[in-house]
């Protein structure tokens, strides 16, 4: 059977991540017809906008897409491509494993936590009214109003929303996922003793759908704490669900735990459409030189394939890959600083050579 999937090269390093991951793909042996698409700076050069709607009619057709990362200017600039593109697909749910694979360089050996990220809401909504506009000061008068607060005039927002319908729907995934996934508890993380009411909601939430799920241990933790109990003693979370902003942050942090971004996989899912990609960044200034690590696409490769049901080949590229790692001697700069590094493309040669070998 052949599979349709919408290629997305990115920009940036993207290009060159994503044919080594395309290359190791493919050399499962699962069959893919693959349909190229552009999003991001590239994009937004070739077509006058950085989500061209043909990309996103590709995605909704196929259902399924592998894309490298885009880039987006900071501070400046059009608005992140990812977040308008989750948005524009409801791909309400961002899924981030985080796993040790012995021979990543990291102290830690025991870390196998999933971060299941809220998407499309939280300050990541895009509602935002910059410093000296007119809807800025409609916002401070209007609370001024109804608070009775001062907001400075020389004030910029980007509003917090958090809806119950949103949250109800990640934290149902959070614990779906660990039922399927024979995982054994689900951690909320929030700042509801200080933001009562939108972190409020979410907790609220969190707790009545934990009802549902007796079988599944559920705690709930302050983003804060949970930050300093991850880096002290990660083997007591499994499933961690949270609203955007936080499982964002905490997926970097859980990154870092693992051996860094060159590790970390990642997927947006919604109800039927599905968009693979890794968790870092389009890196550009390393663009066309053929030293990034490609093993966090092509570890979303493996999350790609479990979700059209290749279960056989994703183990068996998963464990080509971590054997390529244990092995430590065809893996790039991040992985290895003290010896020669591979490339980007060196490291796809030696994760199909492992292939060959792994039934």
């Amino acid at each position: 059977m052949a599979y349709n999937v919408t290629l997305i090269p990115g920009d940036g390093v993207g290009p060159e991540i994503t044919e080594a991951t395309r290359r190791a793909l493919e050399a499962t042996g699962t069959t893919f017809n693959w349909e190229l698409a552009y999003l991001g700076g590239d994009a937004q050069k070739q077509f006058g906008t950085p989500l061209p709607d043909f990309a996103l009619d590709s995605i909704r057709k196929n259902r399924v897409a592998i894309k490298g990362p885009v880039t987006t200017p900071v501070g400046s600039g059009f608005r992140s491509v990812n977040v308008a593109l989750r948005k524009s697909l409801d791909l309400y749910t961002c899924l981030r494993p985080c796993k040790v694979y012995p021979g990543a360089p990291t102290i830690y050996k025991e870390v196998d936590v999933v971060i299941v990220r809220e998407n499309t809401e939280d300050l990541y909504s895009g509602i935002e009214f910059d410093r000296g506009s007119q809807g800025a000061a409609r916002l401070i008068e209007l609370i001024s109003k109804t608070g009775g607060e001062v907001v400075r005039e020389d004030t910029a927002f980007s509003l917090k929303v958090i809806s119950e319908t949103a949250s109800k729907r990640i934290v149902r995934f959070a614990f779906d996922y660990a039922c399927a996934y024979h995982r054994k508890k689900v951690t909320a993380v929030h700042k509801a003793n200080i933001m009562k009411f939108s972190d409020g909601l979410f907790l609220t939430c969190a707790r009545e759908v934990a009802k549902n799920y007796p079988d599944i241990e559920f705690e709930d933790r302050i983003v804060d704490n949970m930050a300093m109990q991850l880096v002290k003693k990660p083997p007591q979370f499994d499933v961690i669900v949270a609203p955007n902003l936080y499982g964002d942050i905490l997926s970097d942090l859980c990154a870092g735990l693992v051996g860094g971004l060159g590790l970390a996989p990642g997927a947006n899912l919604g109800d039927d459409i599905a968009v693979f990609e890794p968790t870092h960044g389009s890196a550009p200034k390393y663009a066309g030189q053929n030293k990034v690590n490609p093993m966090a696409m092509m570890l979303s490769g493996v999350m790609m394939l479990r979700h059209l049901g290749e279960k056989k080949n994703a183990e068996r590229l998963e464990k080509a890959i971590a054997e390529v790692i244990a092995e430590g001697k065809n893996v790039t700069y991040d992985m290895k600083p003290t010896a020669p590094p591979a490339t980007t493309s060196g490291v796809a040669d030696a994760v199909i050579e492992k292939l060959k070998g792994v039934r």
